[in-house]
């Protein structure tokens, strides 16, 4: 089976640039691109070249590294307000994902942590750490599909929705990394993909990564899943998530929240794979988390030859939804499987 390889964001071979493989040109094509640019680092990121909360996280490390060797700056203090700029504004291209603004604060942590030793210690310890957080990215996901495919048996159906998969992260990606290594395995999935609207990661990203994973894989418009439900197909859910309120509320793409609606009402297991980097204690509940809102044309004419819709209807394109907790069967973290009360069993695993 081929899978994409855990370096789809990596530096150039010189460090001095980021090169990552575009997702929106997929799955018609494969593209890679590179750049050293601040505002194509931001672009990147808000145009969906580069999705996926862990792999956002890993991207915008390797940027800032790459931003940092490029400063024409001697001061170690007029370096470290620059630093700080570059890694808000790489923050401000998608709020939603805890992993951003998680990635880019160690990152910063690690500016502190050696300003004392001068730049050239600085920027070098930069790269290490880039290379560092997409290292655990990959440990991570392993862990996550052991952990989750001791939930699953042989056969199952399961359901996803969006994309969770390699392209989002780095080697078997969160949601669909125990489907990936039942796969390896010989479990004999049978995967319903949601095709996601508005933008169709189910069906340009999670279908191309199972497909050519040798996964047997069935897509399906998002409006379907309760039928799928309702005739027995569907045993499970996997779904990845963005970020995770203390209560156990979460964030993930438009669309979820129906999904586990439908799946509470059949009684099918709804699962919530994530790193413990997706966890924010900052937050009490998921009426405390920003929902990103984008250009209305991706609902009225994106990947249209003409407009669906007509000119000048009003349209609301929220990017996430949130799933209340009571939904939530459990949730498949790299450091195990956290099972109801959320209020406690989260705070206890990840503080």
């Amino acid at each position: 089976m081929e899978y994409l390889p855990s370096d789809h964001i990596r530096f150039s071979e010189s460090r001095t640039t980021v090169v990552f493989l575009n997702q929106a040109a997929l799955p018609n094509h494969v593209e890679w691109k590179q750049t050293a640019d601040r505002q194509e680092m931001y672009d990147a990121i808000k145009k969906l070249e580069v999705r996926g909360a862990p792999a956002i996280g890993i991207f915008a490390a390797y940027c800032l590294a790459v931003l940092a060797k490029n400063y024409p700056i001697s001061d170690i203090v007029g370096f470290g307000q620059r630093f700080h700029e570059d890694a808000q504004f790489l923050v401000s291209s998608r709020p939603t994902a805890v992993n951003l603004s998680w990635a880019t604060g160690r990152m910063e942590n690690v500016f502190l942590n050696t300003a004392s030793l001068g730049l050239d210690r600085v920027k070098a310890a930069l790269d290490e750490e880039a290379l560092r957080i997409h290292e655990e990215d990959i440990g991570m996901c392993s862990r996550i599909a052991e952990n989750g495919l001791s939930l699953l048996r042989a056969g199952d159906g399961i359901l996803t929705h969006c994309n969770a998969g390699p392209l989002a992260t780095s080697r078997y990606g969160t949601a669909l990394g125990p489907i990936l290594l039942g796969q390896e395995r010989g479990y004999n999935f049978h995967v319903y993909a949601d095709e996601t609207r508005p933008l169709l990661q189910g069906a340009r990203l999670t279908a191309f990564e199972l497909s050519n994973a040798g996964v047997d894989t069935t897509l399906i418009c998002d409006n379907m899943a309760g039928l799928a439900m309702r005739q027995g197909k569907i045993q499970a859910v996997l779904v990845g998530c963005d970020r995770v309120a203390r209560n156990g509320d979460m964030a993930n793409k438009i669309g979820t929240s129906q999904v586990a609606v439908l799946a509470a009402f059949y009684q099918i297991p709804f699962y919530v794979c994530c790193p413990a980097s997706t966890f924010d204690g900052n937050i009490a509940t998921g009426n405390d988390i920003i929902i990103e809102e984008r250009d209305p044309e991706e609902i009225r004419s994106l990947y249209y030859k003409e407009p669906m819709a007509p000119m000048g209807v009003k349209c609301f394109n929220p990017a996430f939804d949130v799933t209340d907790h009571r939904l939530v069967s459990a949730y498949i973290t790299d450091r195990g499987v956290i099972r109801p009360p959320f209020n406690e069993n989260l705070a206890s695993t990840f503080t």
